[in-house]
């Protein structure tokens, strides 16, 4: 564990304010869900708490099985990291950061659609929880049946985390 020098105290509610510092570097925003744990030192550690990484071994399985059909690169992310890969780049991408970018897309909650990539954010109960990325294989475009193949993941997954 990492010291970071900084003291905070809990206040008579029992808050603690986390420092936008940390938060900035962990991407930690206004209402996002932290897990508490508690080590049997004494030390409390909070989280980010991905509700899709719950559903990582199912989120994998989806990207190997629509890997294997289209035959190009899906990526499974959170709203922090990669969850999931499968195809030609899956090595490229496992457990990688998600970038700025996709970031970006995934809280516009705004779907992008072109040659290079189909993205569709996962929603669940009207958040933005992470998305599903298709890329092409070598040599073809990407079209209907990916787009469709890409929003029907995301919908089922994003069910899937209501239910």
């Amino acid at each position: 564990m990492k010291a970071t020098g900084i003291v905070r105290r809990i206040d008579d509610l029992g808050r603690v304010v986390v420092p936008k510092e940390i938060r900035r570097v962990l991407r930690i925003r206004e209402g996002d869900p932290l897990e508490i744990y508690t080590s049997t030192s004494g030390e409390i550690i909070l989280k980010k708490y991905s509700p899709i990484s719950d559903m990582s071994q199912f989120a994998g399985e989806y990207a190997e099985t629509v890997s294997k059909i289209l035959g190009g690169t899906i990526i499974v992310s959170d709203t922090d990291q990669i969850i999931a890969a499968s195809g030609s780049g899956k090595k490229e991408y496992t457990d990688k950061h998600i970038d700025p970018e996709l970031d970006k897309i995934i809280q516009s909650k705004n779907r992008v659609l072109n040659d290079n990539k189909i993205i569709i954010p996962i929603v669940s109960h009207g958040d933005p929880i992470g998305s599903i990325t298709v890329l092409p294989k070598a040599g073809h475009a990407l079209g209907d049946t990916e787009l469709k193949v890409a929003e029907v993941g995301a919908t089922f997954l994003g069910r899937q985390m209501e239910s």
